[in-house]
């Protein structure tokens, strides 16, 4: 099923700059798709106009099937979850719990429902035995989990991530990736807006690559990561693991350091 679709979309801040122009993009349910480019390429604006923070000012923006001309920003937020970039943002109570419970009491979710909500809501991000703490005990990096516990709990269609892996150590990616997976599982609609291409290669099937203002490409990490003149006009890295295997002009396309190492002992056996 299409969660979102934007159709011909075009967007400026002000008559002479341009952010983004004629997008055309579909993201389906079930699937999770990373947004990647340059600062400036117009990927937070994207997914601002997904979320009816912002209206397109040519095309049309669609939430599961509705277009959001239509809707109002508060109706498009119960079905768009977005976890911005800075955490802090977005935090504004004395404990985890009544963060993570906010969104779904606002919305009329009372007793064992709730409950149940913020309970897997904490599982599947490590909060647990910290339900009852102050959200600024935890570090800057952790916090990001707290905004994203808040959004599970709303149970929406579709989940934005703005920047997720910003500061994390290996623990805390791999925690990431987790529950991208099991939103994945569960039908839901992923999309991730990140620098972080070794993440991207590790973690997702399709990259969307934004460039001055529109879709460079769309396609498999395998397709993105290898076509050089892509990754220059998007002025953007490859994954390390893909930059190693360049360098040592391996013939595979490794996604993995796992896979990387496996290519480099068969190539070496091949010697």
């Amino acid at each position: 099923m299409e969660s979102v679709k934007l159709e011909k979309v075009s967007f400026a801040y002000d008559v002479k700059n341009s952010v983004i122009e004629n997008i055309n993009l579909a993201f389906q349910s079930g699937t999770a798709t990373a947004i990647v480019g340059q600062n400036g390429a117009g990927k937070t604006t994207t997914v601002k106009l997904i979320n009816r923070l912002l209206v397109p000012q040519k095309g049309h923006v669609f939430v599961n099937g509705e277009d959001t001309r239509n809707l109002t920003t508060a109706k498009v937020a119960l079905k768009v979850g977005y976890s911005f970039q800075n955490p802090d943002d977005q935090i504004f109570n004395n404990s985890i719990r009544k963060e993570i419970e906010f969104g779904p009491k606002k919305n009329g979710i009372t007793g064992e429902e709730l409950e149940k909500r913020v309970q897997y809501a904490a599982k599947l991000t490590g909060l647990m035995d910290s339900l009852n703490e102050h959200p600024y005990n935890f570090p800057y990096s952790l916090r990001k989990f707290i905004t994203i516990a808040s959004i599970i709990a709303m149970d929406p269609d579709i989940y934005i991530f703005d920047e997720p892996t910003a500061g994390q150590d290996s623990v805390s990616r791999q925690k990431l990736a987790s529950i991208i997976e099991e939103l994945v599982k569960n039908n839901k609609c992923v999309i991730v807006i990140t620098h972080d291409m070794n993440f991207v290669v590790e973690n997702f099937k399709r990259v969307v690559v934004l460039s001055k203002h529109m879709v460079l490409r769309d396609g498999t990490p395998e397709e993105i990561f290898t076509d050089k003149k892509l990754m220059n006009d998007a002025n953007i890295e490859p994954a390390e693991v893909i930059s190693i295997a360049q360098r040592v002009k391996l013939s595979q396309t490794p996604l993995s350091v796992t896979q990387l190492v496996d290519d480099l002992v068969a190539a070496n056996g091949k010697e």
